[in-house]
């Protein structure tokens, strides 16, 4: 078992199931709705928690109903939150989500009324005992001092960056970690059209870290700091449900691969199918029983 620490965020999610995408100006009805702890960050731990790992989440929350609601579904999942930031005031990030039963695609509209997790916060915490740092990349500044603080003092944990979003500057966090996480989206803002030259562009400029980055339904690639690339098809569940938070769950995989001492193949095979398996559930409970097996 590691002790894992994740950076980022942690919402309100509001999913309203629709048996097929609304045209503009549209008028229909739902046929499921249910409210939910998000985010990626949070997403990954609780995940990873399945998974047997000690994990903790450093984010902010609110003093009301709704930021109760998130610290309680992460502590029932295991997932430890003492180094949140609480604040008086403000509303918990709230992602409004539109599934589509159709074809188990998801719309979010983000709503954000809070601080970001500061590096005054981050610099409070005890970190010796941690064996991985995750950091969901948002906040680039707070971040990279986040990162030049922990690689001087705990040089040796390990710590993954997932770039979801073209934020800007993110780019000048890459040569600090040692796991970047890319997805999808981020490739497309950079024009590329395939991931195996997004990794390749980025191992030229930043040759010490291993790579991945997932492509939806066309599964995953890898591609390790000396350069090997790695292609796995994605694991398709027989009934597609849910695929808000694959990505998240991917994450996670890879993070458990790597604690695991997994080649980085076998840790891109089974996050692809962890991954999978989350698609073919509504949520996250129960992932690890089918969703990652042994080398």
């Amino acid at each position: 078992m590691a002790k894992i620490l994740g950076i980022g965020n942690a919402t309100l999610d509001i999913i309203l199931t629709v048996a097929s995408y609304p045209r503009e100006d549209d008028e229909v009805r739902c046929i499921d709705r249910a409210i939910r702890r998000g985010g990626n960050a949070a997403n990954t731990l609780v995940v990873l928690g399945q998974l047997g790992h000690a994990c903790s989440w450093a984010g902010v929350l609110v003093d009301n109903a709704d930021g109760r609601f998130i610290q309680d579904d992460l502590e029932t999942h295991g997932v430890n939150t003492r180094s949140c930031r609480l604040v008086e005031t403000g509303s918990v990030p709230v992602s409004s989500i539109l599934l589509n039963a159709g074809t188990g695609s998801r719309t979010i509209v983000h709503y954000r009324d809070l601080p970001e997790y500061s590096f005054a916060d981050f610099r409070s915490l005890v970190l010796r005992s941690m064996d991985w740092l995750h950091f969901e990349g948002r906040n680039v500044e707070a971040l990279q001092a986040m990162f030049h603080w922990s690689r001087e003092h705990y040089p040796s944990i390990p710590r993954s960056l997932e770039i979801e979003k073209p934020h800007p500057g993110i780019e000048g966090l890459f040569s600090l970690a040692d796991i970047l996480l890319f997805s999808k989206t981020y490739a497309g803002s950079r024009g590329y059209a395939d991931p195996v030259e997004l990794l390749q562009s980025v191992h030229r400029h930043y040759p010490g870290a291993d790579l991945f980055c997932t492509w939806g339904e066309n599964g995953a690639v890898s591609l390790d700091r000396g350069g090997r690339s790695t292609r796995q098809a994605a694991s398709i569940p027989p009934r597609l449900v849910d695929t808000l938070g694959a990505g998240d769950t991917f994450n996670a995989g890879v993070i458990a691969g790597y604690l695991a001492q997994r080649d980085t193949a076998t840790v891109l095979r089974q996050a692809c199918a962890l991954a999978g398996e989350k698609c073919g559930r509504s949520g996250f409970d129960d992932l690890a029983l089918s969703g990652f097996s042994g080398p």
